[in-house]
């Protein structure tokens, strides 16, 4: 197929609502493929979005509201009118008619289930947290019973399952709908008609319960390269699927997430958020960055008279500060990865601690010594013998906040506080600088009088 170009379409789109030819921008707009729809759709005016949206099918526009962000989709709902909202979500998937209502209005969403046919269908997802297993499930309404023949599973299949998302994993469940075993779509395919369900099933069937946390769900399906995975209740009765597109989103949000939070951005910041909302999530983090960076101006208020002395000692706290922060900086990416992955755990807090310690203090040898190597070339006939004791004190100072930086990043992690700590993204710049400028300029002090003296 063609690649469309959306800029073109999105053009006729704007020229058609403009001169009110609603039949060829409703055209344009049915013509593509639900995400095409969404980014098309997206770019309108909000005046032009609440003109064109009730007069798309409404299967059209329930593709809209699913494939726009969450808060996007919600804006649109919130601007449309309580019978015209109503028709669109009646056309939903269940879990995304519930996530939909559970970010407009309360008022509006209880408006909308006391009209909605099936709103006893849509409530159930309504009452799970949206980043639990509950929340990013579909309903499971594809489901065998083990006392089935095989010829009278591919019936049913034949009957229910046209408009089902998936079925190509079948859960069996028993009388109160608990999970016994699941089987293959291939399975059935292959085995005599007489067979019964029971018998050719897998009762060992790997699940997640409705509160789980939706990476728990995630990283299980990625493990075990599973197409879909039955969440289940206390009682352990199935009640819904994750499937391999929600775990997409998933993987995707939390990536996100994680690289906001390793940035010091507490929530989610798309490029054109508006200004006032980008103010408030990111001058608060860098108004503490600034107040954990004067304490460093503090320290060297503290040695001026050593600088004043020695100036070319200056010349090596931007080095101190820059290459200080980025060893934090690689700590912490490696850390935040390792728990994203449950590749680190508590337990592992003392060896992964010496292991990174131990490479802490390799980098920074080599690091200090390409340093000195180049302020003896540099300016070591200006300072002489008395410059080369100040070559100690720096190559410890890489030795220290390299080890520092990884410590003052993984210590908090590995002591149970979560992946996304933001604090964290501002302490690896400051105290890592903090302990390296004074380890520069303190223990050589006297050195440094005793050189000018003479």
């Amino acid at each position: 197929m063609e690649p469309i170009e959306l800029e073109e379409i999105l053009v006729r789109v704007r020229q058609a609502l403009a001169e009110q030819h609603w039949d060829q921008a409703v055209a344009l707009v049915e013509a593509l493929r639900p995400a095409d729809q969404a980014d098309v759709f997206i770019e309108l005016p909000s005046e032009d979005q609440d003109d064109l949206l009730p007069r798309l099918d409404p299967v059209d526009s329930a593709d809209i509201l699913e494939e726009l962000e969450d808060e996007e989709a919600a804006e649109v709902a919130a601007r449309q009118d309580t019978e015209e909202l109503a028709r669109i979500i009646a056309e939903m998937e269940p879990d995304e008619a519930a996530d939909l209502l559970g970010d407009i209005e309360p008022r509006q969403a209880a408006d909308m289930l006391a009209i909605l046919d099936d709103a006893d269908v849509v409530e159930p997802f309504l009452a799970y947290p949206d980043e639990s297993a509950g929340g990013k499930m579909t309903a499971a309404d594809i489901a065998l019973r083990a006392d089935m023949t095989v010829e009278e599973a591919i019936a049913y299949l034949r009957l229910e399952a046209a408009d089902s998302e998936t079925f190509y994993y079948l859960f069996v469940v028993d009388g109160e709908r608990r999970l016994v075993g699941v089987v293959s779509l291939r399975q059935l395919v292959v085995t005599p008609p007489t067979a019964r369900i029971g018998d050719i099933m897998d009762p060992d069937v790997f699940h997640v319960n409705v509160l789980a946390d939706q990476e728990e769900a995630a990283r299980l399906m990625v493990r075990y390269d599973l197409g879909a995975l039955p969440v289940i209740d206390d009682q352990g009765r199935l009640a819904g699927l994750i499937t391999h597109d929600d775990v997409m989103d998933v993987i995707e949000e939390e990536a996100t997430e994680d690289i906001y939070r390793l940035g010091g951005v507490p929530e989610e910041q798309p490029a054109d958020a508006p200004t006032p909302s980008a103010l408030r999530a990111r001058l608060p983090w860098l108004v503490l960055n600034l107040g954990t960076a004067m304490i460093s101006a503090t320290v060297l208020g503290l040695f001026e008279e050593t600088i004043a002395q020695v100036a070319v000692l200056a010349a090596f706290f931007p080095i101190v500060a820059g290459v200080s922060g980025s060893a934090a900086t690689q700590a912490l990416t490696v850390t935040v990865r390792g728990l994203a992955l449950g590749e680190v755990t508590p337990r592992d807090a003392a060896p992964r601690l010496t292991r990174e310690l131990l490479i802490g203090l390799t980098n920074g040898m080599v690091v200090g010594g390409l340093i000195a190597a180049i302020a003896l070339v540099w300016i070591g006939r200006r300072i002489k013998d008395d410059y080369l004791r100040l070559l100690g004190p720096v190559n410890r100072t890489l030795n220290s906040y390299q080890a520092f930086g990884l410590n003052t990043r993984t210590s908090p992690e590995l002591s149970g506080l979560p992946a996304d700590f933001v604090v964290g993204a501002v302490a690896q710049t400051t105290a890592p600088t903090l302990i390296g400028v004074a380890n520069v300029l303190y223990p050589d002090r006297a050195a440094v009088y005793d050189g000018v003296g003479r």
